[in-house]
């Protein structure tokens, strides 16, 4: 990603980088259970999409219904394992989760095209 909003690359700064578990609770990072269950008290604010890119360093670009832009959205792990083009996942506009079936993932939003 060329377009990163500011601080954004200090946010992808992970304590579990050389492989153990992360600890940070940043966004893209582990999921807290607040933000869990925050998630889950809003659903009026879940942002329907498809996945349209998926990389093995975290990035995930996901074209959203309403509006047509593609969320750009990182995570601290591998996703392509877990997400498929064309898989159907919804954001939450205000805390910074994806929904992937019944998982929740937290990531960083980094950017709407």
């Amino acid at each position: 990603m060329s377009h990163l909003t500011p601080g954004v690359v200090d946010v992808m700064q992970c304590t579990g980088a050389d492989g153990g578990s992360c600890q940070d609770r940043g966004a893209g990072h582990a999921l807290h259970a607040l933000q869990e269950r925050v998630t889950a008290a809003t659903p009026s604010k879940w942002r329907d999409g498809f996945i349209s890119h998926v990389s093995a360093g975290g990035w995930i670009g996901v074209d959203l219904l309403e509006t047509g832009e593609t969320a750009w959205l990182w995570n601290h792990a591998d996703l392509t394992a877990s997400v498929t083009l064309g898989q159907p996942v919804a954001v939450h506009a205000l805390y910074h989760a994806l929904a992937v079936g019944r998982d929740r993932i937290n990531v960083l939003v980094a950017s709407l095209d």
